[in-house]
């Protein structure tokens, strides 16, 4: 069986929208973009380095998608992204839209009109894992129907109050059990959470 695999950068507050810069995602209003990137240093490099190294699936939602497809394919052969470049237009894409006719970028694939049924099929085959990069309203909807098994998580030290968030209120209540964790010398915590289970409760005697 495949691992559906969350990936995503968060503030302080939750918010995912728009980390890699000014113009990546302004919808809403949002004005913050690019609020990753003061922070990066050498183990934040890692970290990406780390989580792209083992085979694995994209699994964008549309919007995520169109930003990815409008800028990868364009990415110059002497770039320093160039080999993220190659990597994200070689792996197969799947897609949660409404407009499967315009999937245009290489290796992209259409989940069709029932995106939670066409993953839990996916996730039964044998293949690489599936991996989320942005896509907030998706990855809602995957907490939703409990479909998650890891969370990795960059969380960086800032607060930006307004914003598309990755958790929303409808998320099925389960426990994840912290596999690794660093924090770098900027302030992001790297931390990686896998499905440990049902929540369980319990009292400090104040009742």
């Amino acid at each position: 069986m495949r691992k559906l695999i969350v990936a995503a950068f968060v503030s302080l507050d939750g918010v995912l929208q728009g980390p890699g810069g000014p113009q990546e995602d302004t919808s809403g209003g949002f004005a913050h973009g690019g609020w990753t990137v003061p922070f990066a240093d050498q183990v934040f490099g890692a970290s990406i380095d780390a989580l792209f190294a083992q085979p694995f699936d994209l699994l964008l939602g549309r919007h995520t998608y169109d930003i990815f497809a409008a800028h990868w394919p364009r990415v110059p052969a002497d770039s320093n992204d160039a080999d993220l470049a190659k990597l994200f237009n070689g792996v197969t894409k799947h897609v949660a839209t409404h407009r499967p006719e315009s999937l245009d970028w290489q290796n992209s694939r259409a989940l069709g009109d029932d995106v939670i049924g066409a993953l839990r099929t996916l996730k039964a085959q044998d293949g690489p894992d599936l991996l989320t990069q942005g896509s907030g309203a998706l990855v809602q909807q995957l907490l939703a129907t409990d479909l998650v098994d890891t969370l990795q998580l960059m969380t960086f030290p800032v607060l930006l109050g307004a914003g598309k968030r990755l958790f929303g209120t409808d998320a099925q209540a389960v426990t994840f059990s912290l596999q690794t964790s660093v924090v770098s010398p900027t302030g992001i915590v790297v931390s990686r959470y896998t499905r440990a289970g049902a929540v369980e409760t319990g009292s400090f005697g104040l009742d």
